[in-house]
């Protein structure tokens, strides 16, 4: 059985697709491009689909990630073609790896993100990153389906600062007004911290409140490094592995042949 990992987008006006919706278009897209998937045991099988961490509905991502299991060996690159072929634009399937290593949801640890913030100027949206940052503890609430819940959002967020207004091709709004443009690395944590949060945050410790909605990306996420303080590639185990593999096959046959020959 072959693992092969994906990730994804959702760009434009598919960011407001649910991720129950997004499984359903996926899985037309598996039987169109006639993927030979694994189904799972029992009366009701199907797809072998992990899926990791999942964006909120409404907020546009860059870095979605999932894995699936096939049947049968295919070339991953040629698989993601068929799959972004058979996706509706706006979910584009951007990049696929063969699964060499395991664990990649224990390395989504951290998310960055990008919220713009129209009718906002970058200096009032600077003070309010700086009230937030130097703060302790910034209790916010949130409606759940058991009652509101309070929770710290300071804790989590383990970087917040304004950046320059340039936007990439998510960025769907007009720019002939004042925005400020935020990122944010958030540490995956339990209660989850969301951008919202955040920006509920920013309006109880400095009372920024844009006059329409953030508009939020998630550019990245993946292994948190302490360090350098930023988000690594979760694929880049698996690229590394798949590119070791060549060689390590041919060490091993050489191994062999010196042994015969001795």
């Amino acid at each position: 059985m072959q693992r092969v990992r994906l990730r994804y987008t959702k760009r434009g006006r598919l960011r407001f697709t649910s991720h129950r919706d997004f499984q359903r278009a996926f899985e037309r897209a598996l039987r169109r491009a006639a993927v030979p998937m694994a189904y799972s045991a029992g009366f009701t099988p199907h797809p072998k689909v992990s899926y990791a961490n999942a964006a909120p509905t409404g907020t546009g991502s860059e870095a979605e990630y999932l894995e699936i299991a096939l049947t049968e060996a295919r070339d991953p690159e040629k698989l993601r073609e068929l799959l972004d072929e058979s996706m509706p634009s706006g979910l584009d399937i951007i990049e696929a790896v063969e699964a060499r290593t395991s664990g990649l949801a224990d390395r989504l640890t951290a998310s960055v993100w990008e919220m713009r913030l129209d009718g906002v100027e970058p200096a009032e949206a600077e003070r309010a990153v700086a009230a937030f940052t130097a703060a302790e503890a910034v209790e916010v609430s949130r409606k759940t389906k058991n009652g509101v819940r309070t929770f710290d959002a300071r804790s989590a967020v383990a970087g917040l600062e304004t950046v320059p207004g340039t936007h990439g091709p998510q960025a769907d709004r007009p720019s002939d007004q004042a925005c400020a443009i935020l990122r944010l690395v958030v540490r995956h944590v339990t209660p989850a911290v969301r951008p919202d949060d955040v920006l509920s945050g920013l309006r109880a410790v400095a009372d920024l409140a844009p006059p329409v909605a953030a508009a939020v990306t998630r550019l990245a996420q993946g292994l948190f490094d302490e360090e350098t303080g930023t988000v690594t590639d979760p694929l880049a185990p698996d690229r590394e592995a798949v590119a070791a593999a060549p060689a390590d096959r041919t060490g091993a046959a050489e191994t062999a042949a010196a042994k015969a020959s001795a």
